[in-house]
């Protein structure tokens, strides 16, 4: 049995309509590649990638802050709740493959701080910048080649990106 791929999508719950579509069409492209989402399970970034992995017909994994499952979106396929508040961030870290960070504020940079220090590849969309080791993309179709990527590879060298990473080994 192959072992399923983990894709963390972290942001804000609090959105534009662009960060959400963004959100969405990323999720779409993890559904049908048959990798599971994981994400905070709650609005906004977290809400609309989960929308579009559902949409395509993925699966779809909410760790909670809370104790109430019924507080996931309602595109969460398994809701996980924890009762740790902002500390269900580690385990979406650490439940996850690769995490892709999709705009989003401190809570975003937190969980982007403990990836690397977990050396989980991260990759950038529409987010903090200039943060050693975090590989950009410039759209979701670019962070899907970087993720598809990470996962072949498991390590791709500090900024290389898809272009670069693209090159290097032909494809």
């Amino acid at each position: 049995m192959k072992t399923p791929q983990y894709i963390g999508v972290i942001g804000s719950g609090t959105y534009t309509a662009s960060t959400y579509s963004v959100a969405r069409d990323l999720g779409f492209e993890i559904g049908k590649r048959g990798w599971t989402l994981v994400c905070g399970g709650l609005k906004g970034v977290m809400e609309g990638a989960a929308r579009g992995c559902s949409e395509a017909g993925g699966m779809t994994l909410g760790i909670l802050p809370g104790l109430d499952k019924g507080s996931a979106n309602p595109y969460i396929t398994v809701p996980i709740p924890t009762g740790l508040g902002d500390g269900r961030n580690l385990l979406v870290v650490r439940s996850s493959d690769v995490i892709v960070a999709v705009a989003g504020g401190y809570g975003t940079l937190s969980e982007m701080a403990l990836a690397l220090k977990a050396d989980k590849p991260v990759i950038g969309l529409k987010t903090w910048k200039e943060i050693p080791r975090v590989h950009y993309a410039n759209d979701y179709l670019e962070a899907i080649q970087l993720i598809s990527l990470s996962l072949g590879s498991k390590v791709m060298k500090p900024q290389e990106g898809a272009k670069g990473a693209k090159n290097k080994i032909g494809i």
